[in-house]
């Protein structure tokens, strides 16, 4: 993965800031001020990385607002970091999060007062830049209304700067048990936004790899807000059987023109452990398919506020994940739909051929006609309930982590190849 040859970022969302001019801006530190405005006028390529290795997860780039003191200290503090020149457009207002390469504030544009979120990454380090490199590659890439949008870059020779939307609705759960009412009809609501999203980034080629909760935000507090899918660090292009024109330092997998080979999948293992596809945790070649796979979890836990596969020991987990092994027990599923089930059941079978792609989950007669012919109990209170109890579950163990094919190599990956091999 690298960033691609075209510098062009997509043009803005309708819904998006349109009064913000969106350009790609590079500093070099050795020149001076003439040859500044040379370079923006010529917005040369930053780099093209030439690794592949396993990117190490971003922060959650969207979250609540912080007002607080204390969230204005640290902003002060990270405000030093700033290039003069990023600081002059934009007012630094306060950290929203950070990661192993980047740190996220909460900005204002000087000139129209417009909010939004920055994330500053450091790429002196190979890691940082291929990170770096491989979320701008897709970020420049789309435009959609269910995806975050990106607004500007300024790239200097230790930092870029991605200037995105910022959203303030804030995360998918927080949005259910906010509601105090939650009925299959507005699981529907959420989720035919996402499905969106994901359907447009697969015929763009690009397969997310991290999709969750965490990673799906409400761009504004409003009823009537879209739902965007964020956090871009595990994004890749390929998967998909889709051509893309991007540029890609691995040329064994594509043509000289820099498409796509229809046959390429991806074998980088990794994710968020409860939301991996099986295909994923045994080390198979996987396609786009794995989106559609943590799209099942993500629904699951919608509509129930369980999660489908969970277990404190990363091993058990996985074993149930390769496995298959969920259930539709417990509150609230005697309460929910069969075509709701069967809406999930086709999301997460182990042969990912014979999963729902975007397109058609689009259209499952479940979503399609927004639960219709379902009950409409309203299922907040157990799911509120289901989900207090999995927090506080949480709070006693290690919380799950994005992690990368390393991290698997300790849990005994290869007696789940093993396990696999035996039920064959």
């Amino acid at each position: 993965m690298g960033c691609g040859n075209s510098k062009v970022l997509p043009e803005a969302s309708k819904k998006s800031y349109v009064s913000v001019v969106q350009s790609l801006v590079a500093f070099s530190k050795a020149h001076d001020d003439d040859e500044l405005k040379k370079q923006m006028a010529k917005q040369r390529d930053p780099w093209i990385s030439t690794s592949a290795k396993s990117p190490q997860p971003a922060p959650n780039i969207q979250q609540h607002t912080h007002r607080d003191g204390r969230d204005q200290e640290k902003a002060a503090k990270y405000k030093d970091k700033f290039d003069p020149r990023v600081t002059a457009r934009y007012d630094i207002k306060a950290l929203i999060g950070r990661g192993s390469f980047s740190r996220v504030v909460r900005v204002e544009h000087r000139a129209t007062c417009q909010p939004f979120a920055m994330k500053m990454m450091e790429v002196e380090a190979p890691e940082g830049r291929e990170v770096c490199a491989s979320e701008l590659a897709v970020l420049q890439r789309v435009s959609h209304s269910n995806v975050i949008q990106l607004i500007e870059v300024f790239q200097f020779p230790r930092r870029v700067y991605m200037v995105l939307e910022l959203a303030t609705g804030g995360e998918l759960l927080d949005r259910v048990v906010s509601r105090g009412h939650f009925t299959e009809r507005d699981a529907t609501q959420a989720l035919r936004m996402v499905l969106a999203g994901v359907g447009y980034l697969h015929k763009l080629g690009i397969t997310h790899r991290d999709l969750k909760p965490e990673n799906l935000l409400y761009y504004h507090p409003g009823a009537d807000s879209r739902l965007l899918i964020t956090d871009f660090g595990l994004a890749t292009f390929g998967g998909t059987g889709a051509a893309s024109e991007v540029s890609d330092p691995d040329r064994s997998k594509r043509g000289e023109h820099g498409r796509a080979d229809r046959t390429w999948s991806l074998r980088t293992t990794c994710g968020t452990p409860e939301y991996m596809a099986p295909e994923v945790l045994l080390r198979k070649p996987y396609s786009c398919a794995v989106d559609m796979w943590a799209l099942g979890v993500i629904a699951y836990i919608v509509l129930s506020g369980c999660m489908p596969f969970e277990d404190d020991s990363r091993t058990r987990l996985y074993r149930s994940i390769v496995r298959g092994k969920y259930s539709f027990k417990g509150d609230p599923w005697p309460s929910v739909s069969n075509l709701a089930k069967d809406f999930i059941q086709r999301l997460l079978p182990l042969d990912p051929a014979t999963r729902l792609t975007a397109d058609q989950a689009i259209h499952h007669p479940w979503v399609a006609t927004m639960a219709a012919s379902s009950s409409m109990r309203n299922l907040h209170r157990s799911i509120s309930q289901n989900l207090r109890q999995r927090t506080s579950r949480s709070s006693s163990r290690c919380p799950s982590t994005t992690v990368s094919s390393g991290d698997c190599n300790s849990v005994g990956l290869e007696k789940l190849t093993l396990l696999e091999k035996n039920q064959e």
